[in-house]
């Protein structure tokens, strides 16, 4: 299995690497910023704390927390929502699988349809930021439970590049970021 290629930061992406609950909280904080700084925003939260613990970030005081999120460069562009999302992301891992994130797509041998069940599940995970992740997880971990493909849909299709599940470097990059502003300008020219 090939090392992530999700932010240009060689620590960061090696964080995202090791820690499978850094890619969660990157996948969380993927929304109104670029790609790549939500996929560095765990990195920096490890800094300022010492590493990425659920427990610890779940039980975190939540004003501290968003702080620790808001000093600059801060985690994400709007820091006290995420922070709230990211404590409660940790709090869903903690309670519901014992910390470790893992058993999201472990515990019973699930199929990918479970497997997008319990992402769907969490804090701030919709229908699409769960099958991303699916394709994500499929495309770049190897957890490939039983219709993984097919569940993701359009982004679990071998060569596609229509989101973080397909960045692999600085190009595969560019090729998303093209395939997105193509859908948003096909998305307009629709409605117009």
């Amino acid at each position: 299995m090939a090392s992530l290629w999700l932010t240009g930061d060689p620590e960061a992406d090696r964080l995202l690497d090791d820690d499978p609950f850094a890619l969660l909280v990157g996948m969380l904080l993927d929304q109104q910023v670029a790609m790549e700084t939500a996929f560095a925003g765990p990195h920096k939260i490890a800094e300022r704390m010492g590493g990425l613990d659920p427990r610890r970030i779940a039980d975190a005081d939540p004003e501290d927390f968003a702080a620790l999120c808001a000093t600059p460069p801060a985690v994400h562009r709007y820091p006290g929502s995420m922070a709230g999302r990211i404590q409660a992301v940790a709090r869903a891992v903690v309670d519901e699988h014992d910390g470790d994130v893992t058993r999201l797509w472990t515990d019973g041998d699930p199929d990918a349809r479970e497997v997008l069940r319990r992402l769907k599940a969490l804090p701030g995970f919709g229908d699409q930021k769960a099958r991303i992740f699916l394709a994500l997880l499929g495309k770049q971990r190897g957890v490939t439970p039983l219709g993984w493909r097919e569940v993701a849909g359009a982004y679990g299709e071998e060569g596609a590049h229509r989101s973080i599940a397909d960045v692999t470097d600085a190009g595969s990059l560019g090729r998303v970021r093209e395939t997105k502003r193509a859908a948003k300008a096909a998305a307009r020219a629709a409605k117009g």
